[in-house]
């Protein structure tokens, strides 16, 4: 056996926090931002399109999970009953997006939320994420084969944006859970290599 100690991958804390509301009167909107601010439900299941959407907000703050996913199970997930993604368009051009999955239980969970770096800070993501609960609490009126929404919850972390924890609580989400959890660093992957580095 060597002597020669081993390399050990890097790893960090990472805090994760659940925070839900339990009726539609829970939610607090925000200001519409001025200029031309459009939010559209993109009803054509598009996983080139969605995969866009998921490395462009968030690969700056190492959203990995769903880059290894296959053309095919992008596909069977955006195709699930309940499922929507809706995006926020600045001057036709998409900054940002909200997914909502239909769950068992009347939940509906806002699974990924955020905004292109280049439109953050532009008052867009408090107008967004209330648009996007709104369409939570709503969401078995387009789909009449799920029950109506009971509950709507998600999850941020650490390694999210220093304002998604403060535009949720402003928004009538009230925490449920925190968890801490060691993870590998990894890269940031971007959208494209060096997307976000010197």
């Amino acid at each position: 056996m060597s002597d020669v100690p081993q390399a050990t991958a890097p790893t960090t804390e990472v805090t994760t926090w659940s925070l839900e509301q339990t009726s539609a009167t829970d939610l607090r909107p925000a200001a519409v931002p001025e200029g031309d601010v459009r939010i559209v439900r993109s009803e054509v299941p598009l996983p080139e399109f969605s995969r866009f959407l998921y490395a462009a907000v968030g690969g700056d703050i190492r959203w990995t999970d769903r880059l290894g996913m296959t053309y095919a199970q992008w596909r069977e997930f955006l195709e699930r009953p309940g499922t929507e993604t809706w995006v926020a368009y600045v001057n036709g051009t998409p900054a940002g997006y909200v997914e909502l999955e239909a769950q068992d239980g009347g939940a509906v969970e806002i699974l990924y939320f955020g905004l292109v770096p280049a439109f953050r800070g532009r008052r867009i993501g408090g107008h967004l994420l209330s648009y996007g609960t709104a369409r939570a609490w709503d969401l078995a009126e387009r789909w009449p084969q799920r029950p109506r929404t009971e509950r709507v919850w998600l999850h941020t972390c650490s390694k999210d944006g220093p304002y998604a924890m403060d535009n949720y609580l402003r928004r009538g989400f009230r925490l449920f859970d925190t968890r801490t959890e060691v993870e590998p660093v990894l890269a940031t992957p971007g959208p494209w290599p060096g997307a976000y580095g010197p």
